[in-house]
């Protein structure tokens, strides 16, 4: 499929919203973008239409120009963000059975949302000039395609050592890298311990990619899982087709918890992993023109 068959950034403002009514009013990324693919009947392959940016690709076309929706969604008051991957109807909104072509318009029109934000609805291919002197959606900021480009620049053993890093601050214990031999395609292997009582064996795999994982990757790595392993995960710096989620969590087959390079990125953020947050401000120029 050609980038052209990805609804443009307004395209998806209002099944963005029903969406998130569906979902009872909030949902993640993920589930958004299933009920925005099921409420517009696009067809799988679409996600495999990667996102080109500046230092890497780690989502595809489609999650990108939904975060934009988002972004336009929250700034004019429709929706807010819970957390770093959660977002809800704001309370004055949750009777809106749906927006309208004209509340879509009123979004443009919002006096709290920048020119250059308005420039980029008016003409959304304007996007994919990707530079720091045009905005960015709100989730999705230059930050994180250079880290994604840093992780890509490293070498395989060097990045399996981040990654046993990685789990051990998201609470793993006896986090192991397995030789360079290989196991089986498994990365490594460690522990969970739940409320200090319940261990639970896991094995990971850790792939660098600049776009989709195949759902090939998924079955080779299940394939490698040996009797004694209770959990998986999957960690990339790109992003899963539509395929390779389903396979993920197929039924009747263990269940591979994936974690995708928008995932990563904000996981590492939140843990100040090899990042620290710099503040900036805003110059409100209205106000100084007022005075």
């Amino acid at each position: 499929m050609k980038k052209s068959s990805v609804p443009k950034y307004n395209e998806l403002i209002m099944p963005t919203f029903v969406a998130l009514k569906n979902l009872g009013g909030s949902g993640r990324n993920s589930e958004i973008l299933e009920q925005v693919m099921s409420y517009m009947g696009l067809d799988d392959s679409i996600m495999d239409i990667p996102h080109k940016s500046k230092y890497a690709s780690y989502q595809s076309e489609l999650e990108y120009r939904l975060a934009w929706a988002r972004t336009y969604l929250a700034k004019s008051g429709y929706i807010a963000r819970h957390s770093r991957a959660v977002w809800a109807i704001c309370p004055e909104y949750s009777n809106l059975s749906i927006l309208t072509d004209e509340q879509v318009a009123q979004i443009v029109r919002n006096g709290h949302i920048s020119k250059s934000i308005n420039d980029n609805y008016n003409n959304p291919e304007d996007n994919d000039k990707t530079n720091d002197e045009i905005e960015f959606p709100d989730e999705d900021k230059p930050w994180k395609d250079k880290l994604i480009a840093t992780l890509l620049g490293m070498q395989p053993a060097a990045f399996e050592r981040f990654s046993q890093l990685f789990l051990r601050e998201c609470g793993f214990n006896k986090v192991t890298v397995t030789k360079a031999t290989r196991d089986g395609g498994i990365d490594g292997k460690g522990e969970l311990k739940i409320n200090d009582i319940v261990s639970i064996s896991m094995a990971f795999q850790c792939k660098r990619y600049k776009g989709a994982v195949p759902v090939s990757d998924i079955r080779d790595f299940r394939g490698s899982l040996t009797t004694d392993i209770e959990k998986a995960v999957f960690i990339t710096t790109g992003y899963y087709t539509k395929s390779a989620k389903d396979e993920a969590s197929v039924v009747g087959k263990m269940r591979i918890d994936l974690i995708d390079g928008a995932e990563l990125v904000e996981k590492i953020a939140a843990l100040n992993l090899g990042i620290k947050e710099v503040k900036t401000y805003q110059i409100d120029e209205e106000f100084f023109k007022t005075i």
